[in-house]
């Protein structure tokens, strides 16, 4: 009886294994899956830079100043504060003007007195003799005397500085009290309104950069619009092999809560291309698979790979062309590397 047995359980067993060769095994891989979009794709050049003040041009002044001294003295008034806000001409400091006034008057006296003197010399009655020389003498004084007034007169007006443009007051490098020297910078003052971007580009992408492209600045998480590129910098700089370029910023720059200030080091985009209506997808959707690029394509529940060229990348979004492509076709974006040519998959959400 156990022979028989044995040989019934060598039998079963011969013939599962060869039904088990014959069952097909189905695998199902989990995948997230995107969509062929029609978009439209930018190519950058990137660049690092300050926002300083503009400078002059297109018959405007320059954004930005140094307040000096014209003359030697004293600080006697400060009449502006950091921060604060002045229009043009207006008053921002006042040097110790006791020693010009004491000149003013002398210089008065003196005109007066020369004044008198030729008047004196005018009345002489006709028989009275006067030299012509002496006439002369008397007038040259009166002259002088007038050059003289108006040297101490613009000598004190000097002594008070203005403000050569209207904007804030970054800056005050002197106090009441404190002595000053011809051409010594007193303040600094800037027009917030009117900045710029002064940016360095290296010199093997600056061949792509034209005059008029636009430029965008990452603020945080959000992207400001910059204006246009208004100047390109013929020479290239031999100490970092870059080209220095310049874009006007609008007064769009200086909205609230994403105000940009002189001084600031940003990050710039600059569009030097521009691709409408082209197919993307996912930069994580194209795989390589022995040097070619492969898109898997998903049909049912079926993921299909399709060979595909792959052309300018934005961001997270990566152009795709082949046979068959078109928008709205589903893609596996996640999972799609090491997938078979063709293999069932299970859509997660």
């Amino acid at each position: 009886m156990a022979p028989k047995l044995i040989a019934l359980a060598i039998t079963l067993f011969c013939f599962g294994a060869a039904y088990a060769d014959e069952v097909e095994v189905v695998t199902e891989v989990a995948v997230k899956t995107a969509t062929i979009n029609d978009i439209t794709l930018h190519a950058y050049v990137q660049a690092y830079g300050l926002v300083e003040p503009a400078l002059a041009s297109h018959g405007k002044a320059a954004a930005s100043a140094r307040v000096a001294s014209p003359v030697a003295g004293i600080i006697a008034q400060v009449y502006c504060e950091e921060g604060g806000q002045v229009q043009k001409d207006a008053p921002l400091f006042a040097l110790d003007k006791r020693a010009t006034a004491a000149q003013i008057a002398k210089a008065e006296v003196a005109l007066d007195f020369a004044k008198k003197n030729l008047a004196r010399k005018h009345l002489l009655k006709p028989d009275e003799t006067i030299s012509r020389k002496l006439l002369d003498d008397a007038e040259q004084l009166v002259a002088a005397a007038q050059t003289d007034l108006q040297t101490a007169q613009t000598q004190g007006a000097l002594q008070t500085i203005t403000a050569p443009l209207a904007g804030t007051v970054s800056a005050i490098h002197f106090k009441v009290g404190e002595a000053v020297s011809a051409s010594s910078v007193l303040a600094d003052l800037i027009d917030a309104h009117r900045l710029e971007l002064v940016l360095h580009v290296p010199s093997q992408e600056a061949v792509a950069l034209q005059v008029g492209q636009s430029v965008a600045i990452d603020v945080g998480k959000a992207v400001l619009d910059a204006g246009k590129l208004s100047f390109i910098n013929p020479q290239i700089d031999p100490l970092t092999d870059t080209v220095l370029v310049r874009v006007e910023l609008p007064d769009s720059a200086c909205s609230p809560g994403q105000c940009l200030r002189s001084g600031q080091f940003v990050h710039a985009r600059i569009t030097v291309e521009t691709r409408p209506h082209r197919l993307a997808v996912p930069v994580a959707s194209v795989v390589n698979h022995d040097g070619h690029s492969m898109l898997a394509v998903v049909e049912g529940d079926q993921a299909v790979q399709r060979p595909v060229v792959t052309g300018l990348r934005d961001g997270d979004w990566l152009e795709v062309s082949g046979a068959g492509l078109g928008a709205g076709m589903t893609v596996v974006s996640e999972g799609a590397y090491g997938l078979p040519p063709q293999t069932r998959v299970k859509v997660l959400p």
